[in-house]
């Protein structure tokens, strides 16, 4: 299992916050402290015996491994460089934007227009950016935190402006699942400041929303996309009338 040596790494960290020691976990499987040192060191633990040593903290199999998936370090932003690469490839952008919906693999292949051998490609590519890890029978693993963002006009923002954003807002916002407001007036520092703490809890709700829909089907869901914006603005046109 690939994933061994960070499994027992994380199984030794749980045993040392509770104040277990090898002499425990010897007396637990009917060892010797000197044979459980050994099976440390080899990482060569049978299913029951990690059993026996999570029961000792109180704890199963399926705890541990959610504890040992809770301590990776999960990806934040991109470099600059990183952005440039994935927006440098639409097909890259558009695979990496599907995956971070929750694509598998076999979805990506039958909603974009790419090759099996791409898609490989692609993903291999993502994971070296530390987006997902790519796992054996191409099954696709997040590895990006709840609040993973793009940076603030950076390449892949600026991307969206120039070429995603006009062809945005090409609609008349008048279906139902379509919905546009244009607000205007006077607000003072303290107002604004509270409007984009608002905004950044709208942006956490969708978030929650995604991950609240995650196991529906893919024909259960649709792609949807929330654009908010607060400025200091006045029409050009109405400054020089």
């Amino acid at each position: 299992m690939a994933q061994t040596p960070e499994l027992i790494n994380t199984l030794k960290k749980q045993l040392k916050a509770h104040g277990k020691t090898y002499a425990d976990v010897a007396a637990a499987l009917d060892l010797s402290e000197a044979q459980v040192k050994r099976l440390f060191a080899s990482e060569h633990f049978t299913l029951q015996r990690l059993e026996a040593v999570c029961r000792l903290i109180d704890i199963d199999l399926v705890e541990l491994f959610q504890l040992m998936a809770s301590q990776r370090p999960q990806l934040q932003q991109l470099t600059r460089e990183q952005e440039q690469q994935v927006v440098s490839d639409i097909r890259l952008l558009m695979v990496a934007l599907n995956v971070i919906n929750g694509y598998t693999f076999d979805e990506l292949l039958r909603e974009l227009p790419i090759s099996q051998h791409e898609c490989v490609q692609h993903l291999a590519t993502l994971d070296r950016l530390q987006i997902i890890e790519l796992l054996p029978s191409n099954r696709i693993k997040l590895r990006i935190a709840p609040n993973f963002h793009w940076i603030i006009n950076g390449p892949i923002q600026t991307f969206f402006h120039e070429q995603v954003e006009r062809d945005f807002f090409r609609s008349r916002f008048d279906k139902q699942h379509e919905k546009l407001l244009v607000l205007n007036g006077l607000l003072s520092a303290d107002s604004n400041r509270e409007m984009q703490r608002n905004m950044a809890r709208l942006a956490q709700q969708f978030n929650e929303g995604l991950q609240n829909d995650s196991g529906l089907p893919l024909d259960q869901k649709h792609g949807n996309t929330l654009v908010v914006a607060i400025r200091h603005w006045q029409w050009e046109a109405l400054k020089n009338a």
